[in-house]
């Protein structure tokens, strides 16, 4: 489940917030592979699912909160509702943790696939401004509507 937004307030995402997101991703998974340590690929996976559940307990976005000013990054908010970025997270974490899961199954070379998928697809995120967990919620939510809808 995807944290709903609030009827009561417009929706809102800090793109800033995202981007340090997907740098620390990436960062984290390449140093859990690289390493070797399922542990740090665990502590990163389900710190996504549990930002992409309940994004106001996210260790993510705290670590922003806290490092963002010392990193001199500042809010770049505009009205776009979250909800396709939280279920990115999601599938991301889900990606993250199957990875370590793998890891420490001792199956190597798909823990380093899918930690490289996860890498590829946070870095197209950033450099391009393409979000492929984005574009599954969207198709969701279509196939959703046109099956409800009939």
């Amino acid at each position: 489940m995807i944290a709903p937004s609030s009827p009561t307030r417009p929706a809102h995402t800090d793109l800033s917030a995202l981007k340090f997101n997907q740098v620390t991703v990436i960062g984290v998974t390449l140093l859990a592979l690289a390493l070797r340590m399922p542990g740090l690929a665990l502590v990163l996976g389900a710190a996504m699912l549990l930002g992409a559940v309940r994004p106001d307990l996210s260790p993510l976005r705290a670590a922003y909160q806290t490092l963002g000013p010392w990193l001199r990054l500042k809010p770049d908010v505009v009205a776009e509702d979250p909800r396709a970025h939280h279920f990115a997270q999601g599938v991301g974490g889900t990606f993250v943790l199957g990875s370590a899961a793998l890891s420490l199954a001792g199956l190597w070379l798909a823990a380093t696939v899918l930690g490289v998928t996860v890498v590829a697809l946070a870095l197209l995120n950033l450099s391009q401004k393409i979000c492929v967990g984005c574009l599954m919620y969207f198709q969701y939510r279509r196939l959703r509507f046109a099956l409800l809808h009939r």
